[in-house]
């Protein structure tokens, strides 16, 4: 199943949110410092309610430690951005994806983007507007994946 890696987040509200849709989907979660935040910050916490005992969650201390275990465990690094070369729903996802977002403010650093194997966009219809929230993106780029590989199929519904 592919994995999602948040890149410098800032903002512990988003990655409270994030943390709660990776719950919900059984999907890990990559943090790479440095954070804005503490781990054990009241809105991170509060974000994610009472969803963090099934958050698969994963720290890595630099963007070489993840990169280090990006390498030992295989797959390709799928680069979330608004200058992305592909559409995100054209993109052909593979099951060991790692799919990488960047910070609020800068998105993901230019030698990380640079490193990634394929760079992927979400499109915005309204030029005046920069870019989704990185909760919405996070969502609309997993549920992509998991649904051109079946597994929204396996989901609990309501």
């Amino acid at each position: 199943m592919p994995r999602v890696v948040l890149v410098h987040p800032q903002i512990p509200p988003n990655t409270g949110n994030i943390a709660r849709t990776c719950a919900a989907t059984a999907t890990e979660l990559h943090l790479v410092e440095p954070l804005g935040f503490e781990i054990s910050d009241r809105y991170l916490k509060r974000a994610g309610l009472d969803y963090w005992p099934y958050v698969k969650l994963h720290h890595h201390q630099s963007i070489e430690d993840f990169r280090e275990t990006c390498q030992q465990l295989g797959g390709r690094q799928i680069g979330f951005s608004t200058g992305g070369k592909y559409n995100y729903s054209e993109f052909q996802f593979l099951s060991t994806d790692w799919l990488l977002f960047g910070s609020e403010t800068q998105g993901l650093p230019p030698d990380v983007l640079n490193a990634c194997d394929a760079t992927v966009y979400i499109p915005i219809q309204e030029k005046g507007v920069r870019s989704f929230n990185l909760s919405v993106s996070v969502a609309v780029g997993l549920f992509e994946a998991q649904r051109q590989l079946g597994y929204l199929g396996s989901l609990s519904t309501f």
